[in-house]
């Protein structure tokens, strides 16, 4: 008789996802397993809840530190870190490392979400507070439950993830239009010509969508998208407002 994992082509690198990709379990497993993920959840409010106004990096953990993007995510996160923000990433190594590893540089805050794999990543040494999940959509909510614009470097699967999560939100409505600020215009290009090629030239997406995206390989250009962003949000004098948290909340740290 065939293991009905092996059957239907289920088999997972631990007994727990397994269980769970098996399909319905029993109301009293079903309800654990949501107990579980609303714990994590607590866990994550609880741990960020004082980090203050963030602006979360996305990127590849495979980068090198003599990489070209590992540089520019350390320019651009330093002197957005320098602007009161505090910079938020998934807390491991390449581009994650080279964004808090910039944060920390400019004296800024430097926070990470980390995720639990079966090839264990380590939060990276730039950190003054992390957070271990287990599950990645837990993971992806808090990256983006904190964060005032979006820095979008070169990466995999989960940055694209975390890159067209961040755009639905926003087209849906869900979250409120904040930045959404891709660099690496040379990486970056077959992908924005798909968007433009295949998805507004076939209307699956609206034409206004390709303004959800701002691309460039400027710092200063990034800089200027998330001071007018603020600017429009919050009135002139949204930097004292955040100097004025940090002194109240996150020096408690």
């Amino acid at each position: 008789m065939h293991d009905s994992f092996e059957l239907w082509g289920k088999r997972s690198r631990t007994k727990e996802e397994e269980l769970f990709l098996e399909g319905p379990s029993s109301r009293l497993t079903e309800l654990w397993r949501a107990l579980k993920i609303f714990a994590e959840c607590i866990r994550g409010f609880r741990t960020l809840h004082f980090v203050g106004p963030c602006v979360t990096v996305f990127g590849s953990a495979r980068f090198p530190e003599s990489n070209k993007y590992y540089h520019l995510a350390r320019e651009v996160s330093a002197a957005v870190g320098k602007e009161g923000f505090t910079i938020m990433t998934g807390g491991g190594p390449g581009i994650m490392e080279a964004a808090n590893r910039g944060a920390k540089e400019a004296g800024a805050y430097s926070v990470g979400c980390n995720i639990k794999l079966p090839r264990e990543q380590k939060p990276n040494q730039y950190l003054d507070r992390w957070v271990d999940f287990n599950y990645f959509f837990v993971r992806k909510f808090m990256l983006i439950k904190y964060s005032y614009a979006f820095i979008v470097m070169p990466g995999g699967f989960g940055t694209l993830d975390e890159l067209f999560e961040t755009l639905t939100l926003i087209q849906t409505g869900k979250i409120k239009h904040f930045p959404v600020i891709i660099m690496g215009r040379d990486y970056w290009e077959p992908a924005i010509n798909f968007i433009e090629n295949s998805l507004i030239a076939n209307g699956t997406i609206s034409e206004s969508d390709h303004n959800l995206i701002e691309l460039t390989d400027s710092v200063d250009d990034a800089l200027k998208i998330i001071r007018n962003s603020m600017s429009s949000r919050f009135g002139s004098d949204w930097k004292e407002h955040l100097k004025n948290y940090h002194k109240k909340w996150v020096g408690w740290w």
